[in-house]
């Protein structure tokens, strides 16, 4: 007999939590209870029929909704949202009642009144990275929602879902701030100050060879061009990070101008067929549209180095007639001799960018590890591996032969480097981190940042050190340079977590605490921006805040002691400070 048919259909999935539930019955359980049946009553259930929700199913602390349309679940849910915190807004923090809610479009199963598959699974997940108060959506729904309602949205980048194969693009739903296309008068964002050089972005290249899997080729294409122009020191680039947020958009050049603060676009595509390649480029004008120049770069693929260093000279001859070619030769790279190398470096990057949990750290590693046998000489494929080391250890999953590999690689990179300054940069934050050398890994990147002071990987690399050395002041001005160069970077939380460890240090409360908030929202599933923000609410006396921080500490590493956490502290303060702060919070020893 065949089986019975399951009944599938799209639909937009509400999920639904209340923040911080199980410390408010902690407090007053059958008050709690009350007050959350009377919110639904009076609230949530009447909002969410009027905008033509059906409640699937509820549990003690959340709900779970079905909406035909996108536009009905975010207008239902930011109603929702802002009438909680008008109704918040006399009661004490530690007693607020908050929803998380996160949205999604997708297909579901349905089956007796109940709904299943990948799309509720999304909803849910979306829903623990939201903040108390807030609404975080999908990719897909952002796509149904955008220009229908007047409302906002900042894009989180990529996010890790817990059991969720792929990172999915998030944004967060800005329930107070209108969206730009609206008649009303709006918080409009106000257009970068141009800085007072030549200023460029590189948009990411269409891949045009009719083979989804090349598309870790083209970005690879793309770094690279990127990572050569910076290396011109009167240049000032954008970081890859920030320029990907257009990939797979159709943008405005001038829009792009404004948003990250650039006199030049350079956009273009690269096809691949066999052992032949052709880039196209075009260079234009932000501020008007205008295009400069466009041409065709072609050859074999063993001349791909080359096609990226006329396409880099063609920039900045255009740009800036006055500079000498020579100069520029001189920064252009060549990382290694063998193209399967390459080859297996570029896979590496990409899964680096896609997959940032531990499988992913896996594979990428192993591709390198390839890359390496290939050719012993490459010394960027060894500081590469030595960064994806330090962040196994960073995250606690590194075995006692992961960390004595990640100190000889991060050595031979050093050795080998060729004055080549990202990987002088890579291996000498590797370095301070796995082998606690401080004097060593500081000369390599004072190296690498007066050889390069353009770069978003080296000022991050940099800053980080400095953090650990205890030069509160240079890591600031490291971070917001970073900061400036990569104005929509997906992981700027890393930046605003530097910052907030130098204003700890520098015993400024106040802004650590609020770097630290801006860490965990852009970072929801890195421990150490959860730490830190513990630390920085302890520092304040914030006790609810971290207690909440120390939650979402151990959901992530429910292993996670003080004493055993490694140290990359040259002095004994920092750690010890912050030490005593994970105590306070009653975090394991």
């Amino acid at each position: 007999m065949a089986s019975e048919r399951v009944e599938r259909r799209l639909a937009a999935v509400l999920a639904a939590d209340v923040a911080g539930y199980s410390r408010l019955m902690g407090v007053d359980e059958e008050g709690t209870l009350a007050r959350l049946k009377a919110i639904r009553k009076s609230l949530a259930d009447p909002t969410i029929a009027a905008h033509r929700g059906r409640i699937v199913k509820t549990t003690g602390d959340g709900m779970l909704v079905e909406f035909a349309s996108a536009v009905d679940a975010a207008r239902g849910a930011a109603e929702v949202q802002r009438a909680m915190a008008k109704q918040n807004a006399d009661v004490p923090q530690d007693q607020r009642i908050e929803f998380r809610i996160g949205i999604h479009v997708g297909d579901i199963i349905f089956d007796d009144d109940d709904i299943f598959g990948d799309g509720v699974n999304i909803a849910a997940r979306l829903e623990g990275i939201a903040e108390p108060g807030g609404i975080c959506v999908s990719d897909d729904a952002q796509r149904q929602i955008r220009g229908k309602i007047d409302l906002a949205f900042d894009d989180m980048g990529p996010q890790s879902l817990k059991n969720i194969a792929e990172p999915m693009r998030a944004w967060r739903l800005q329930i107070d701030r209108k969206s730009p296309s609206t008649k009303t008068v709006v918080e409009a964002a106000q257009p970068l100050a141009l800085p007072d050089k030549p200023s460029i972005a590189v948009l990411p290249f269409q891949n045009m060879s009719g083979d989804p899997e090349q598309e870790y080729f083209a970005d690879g294409m793309v770094e690279d061009i990127i990572t050569a122009l910076s290396r011109v020191k009167w240049f000032f680039v954008i970081a890859r990070n920030s320029s990907f947020t257009y990939k797979g958009k159709h943008v405005d050049i001038r829009q792009v101008g404004r948003e990250l603060g650039v006199h030049y676009v350079l956009e273009g595509s690269v096809r691949k067929s066999g052992n032949r390649i052709r880039i196209t480029g075009q260079l234009i004008e932000a501020v008007t549209g205008n295009h400069i120049w466009a041409d065709k770069f072609e050859g074999e693929l063993k001349d791909v180095f080359e096609l990226q260093d006329r396409i880099t000279e063609k920039v900045v001859a255009t740009i800036e007639p006055s500079l000498e070619l020579a100069e520029i030769r001189r920064a252009n790279f060549k990382p290694t001799n063998k193209l399967d190398a390459y080859d297996l470096y570029l896979r590496a990057l990409a899964l680096s960018y896609t997959h940032r949990d531990r499988e992913g750290n896996d594979a990428a590693l192993r591709l390198l590890d390839q890359a390496i046998v290939l050719d012993p000489n490459y010394a960027f494929a060894k500081a590469f591996a030595a960064q994806l080391i330090h962040l196994r250890m960073n995250q606690w999953w590194a075995t006692p032969e992961d960390i004595a590999k990640g100190s000889r690689l991060a050595q031979e990179a050093l050795i080998s480097s060729s004055d080549e300054p990202t990987t002088i940069a890579f291996a000498a934050h590797a370095l301070a981190w796995i082998t606690r050398d401080y004097d060593r890994a500081l000369a390599a990147m004072d190296r690498a940042v007066h050889l390069n002071p353009n770069s978003a990987h080296i000022l991050t690399r940099s800053g980080w050190l400095r953090i650990w050395i205890s030069d509160a002041d240079r890591a600031i001005e490291e971070f917001s340079r970073l900061i400036r160069l990569s104005p929509k970077d997906p992981g700027i939380g890393i930046a605003y977590n530097g910052l907030a460890h130098a204003f700890l240090f520098k015993d400024e409360p106040d802004k650590a605490l609020e770097y630290a908030r801006r860490s965990t929202h852009e970072l929801p599933m890195w421990l150490s921006a959860w730490m830190i923000l513990v630390v920085a609410s302890v520092n304040v006396g914030n006790e609810q805040g971290a207690q909440e921080a120390k939650h979402r500490m151990l959901t992530l590493s429910p292993n996670f002691s003080i004493t055993k956490r490694w140290n990359p502290f040259r002095d004994k303060r920092p750690f010890d400070l912050i030490s005593d702060r994970l105590r306070k919070a009653g975090l394991p020893e």
